[in-house]
């Protein structure tokens, strides 16, 4: 940054105090206090550039808000402005308790409003290559088939998939027995192909994987053991490579593609509710934003007056 560094008494010690103060008080690791440490001292390069020349204890609240709509005119999202304010209201708030100055320059300024991010999702096609990545030819490539098919075609938590057991499934119904959150059960229906590769890696998958091994998980690991969320989200990872998917993946992506899909085809959105085992309709709501895209794409490209 261009300008005169920041080595004026009234900057850097205070900006060293306050930062051992938070080391003391509250623990923070050392990557967070640099990241503090390195908010405060561009905000106080910033103000000694500025025409008022002020440093941190003579700013104003509007020297605050103009530093806010610099960094948000650079390209600062919503979250990094709030998490920079956060600093900043920090910082005075330790300065006034500690007499360094009067007033908290920060104390009636709003922090930006944050929209939820969308769910990361995937289309139709690029699930059906990630279901199709497992080499099916091997036992645990079978499994991973298997367990892909189900996760998609339920909408399961991660964590719900890999602590799945063969007594919650009924294989004559079509469905499975989730225990959710908050101890709520719900019943979600399998599908004909779901249900399929499940009896089939039932039938022979599972015991190429155990031989005489018991294992409480319908879905066990080579050593016979249930498997974790971590391991499972590495395989995400590797099919999803394998089936040349190139977008940034969560161990919730086809959960998220799950609800999606149901929209987009047409699904009540309670439905998707009762099967994605939410307690609240609004945390179901933000999966129409992304089927709403969907339809303003739709009529866009096929509406005559669009």
């Amino acid at each position: 940054m261009k300008g005169r560094s920041v080595t004026e008494p009234e900057d850097l010690p205070l900006i060293e105090r306050f930062a051992d103060a938070l080391w003391m008080e509250r623990g923070l690791s050392r990557n967070t206090l640099s990241a503090y440490q390195t908010d405060l001292r561009q905000f106080a390069q910033w103000l000694k550039e500025g025409e008022s020349g002020k440093a941190l204890l003579t700013a104003g609240r509007a020297d605050v808000q103009d530093y806010l709509k610099v960094q948000f005119d650079l390209g600062k999202k919503g979250r990094s402005t709030a998490r920079l304010l956060s600093c900043l209201r920090q910082f005075y708030r330790h300065a006034v308790r500690e007499g360094w100055r009067q007033d908290d320059p920060t104390a009636r300024i709003d922090a930006p409003r944050l929209g939820r991010d969308l769910p990361k999702s995937l289309t139709e096609g690029e699930v059906e290559a990630l279901l199709q990545a497992p080499d099916i030819h091997v036992p645990e490539g079978f499994r991973d088939r298997a367990m892909l098919e189900v996760l998609y075609a339920t909408g399961l938590r991660v964590s719900e998939l890999v602590e799945l057991r063969p007594e919650q499934l009924s294989l004559t119904q079509g469905l499975v027995r989730i225990m959710g959150k908050g101890g709520k059960e719900r019943l979600v229906p399998l599908g004909e192909e779901a249900l399929d590769w499940v009896r089939r890696f039932m039938n022979r998958g599972r015991a190429d994987l155990l031989g005489a091994r018991p294992c409480a998980e319908l879905f066990p690991t080579r050593r016979g053991a249930g498997m974790t969320r971590q391991a499972f989200w590495y395989l995400i990872k590797k099919h999803a490579r394998t089936a040349g998917i190139h977008k940034e993946l969560s161990p919730h992506t086809l959960r998220h593609a799950f609800a999606t899909h149901l929209l987009n085809h047409g699904a009540d959105l309670r439905v998707v509710q009762m099967l994605l085992g939410h307690s609240s309709l609004s945390t179901t709501q933000i999966y129409t934003h992304v089927a709403r895209a969907r339809l303003q794409e739709i009529h866009a490209r096929f509406h005559p007056r669009a």
